[in-house]
């Protein structure tokens, strides 16, 4: 049996599309997903660079964002990368009685999805990376923190291709 291709799971706001980032190549563009008005601030080089990434590691882009399929219409054609699968995380993230974080919801999506598979996660809400530590049988994988305020850098990409190699 074939071991399972790695994942790059990649979010949007705060990593492709930063608060704010003073580094070259940054290009804001207003969106209009469902009629409502975003301002996004993103790098047509990111989707090069993740491609890249992707195709030397053997593994699959994957979208782990609440953006979902949206990231398909109004952020990949941006930075240059193809229509990707996405984690399907639900919008409403807490109730009454749930107490967990913005991250902690979307890290307990992201390990029921991904399940055993390996994969390196480009994300920016560190609630994140101390909830997946505590899923049950959950493959390997290296969640790469990304500061929301610069977003995705060179050395983020390098880091997750030095623990991709070692697979």
């Amino acid at each position: 049996m074939e071991p399972a291709r790695p994942l790059v799971l990649v979010d949007v706001d705060g990593v492709l599309n930063p608060a704010r980032s003073h580094a070259p190549g940054y290009r804001g563009q207003w969106v209009f997903p469902g009629g409502l008005a975003h301002r996004l601030l993103l790098n047509p080089s990111h989707g090069p660079l993740l491609t890249e990434l992707a195709e030397v590691a053997g593994a699959e882009l994957v979208w782990a964002s609440y953006w979902r399929n949206r990231a398909n219409t109004w952020v990949a054609p941006r930075v240059g990368l193809p229509p990707l699968r996405f984690v399907p995380i639900p919008r409403r993230w807490r109730s009454r009685t749930d107490r967990s974080s913005l991250g902690s919801w979307k890290a307990r999506h992201v390990a029921a999805w991904a399940g055993h598979r390996p994969f390196v996660w480009f994300e920016d809400d560190a609630d994140a990376v101390s909830r997946l530590a505590g899923q049950p049988g959950l493959g390997r994988h290296l969640v790469v923190k990304v500061d929301p305020v610069i977003g995705l850098t060179e050395a983020h990409v390098e880091q997750a291709r030095t623990w991709l190699d070692d697979l």
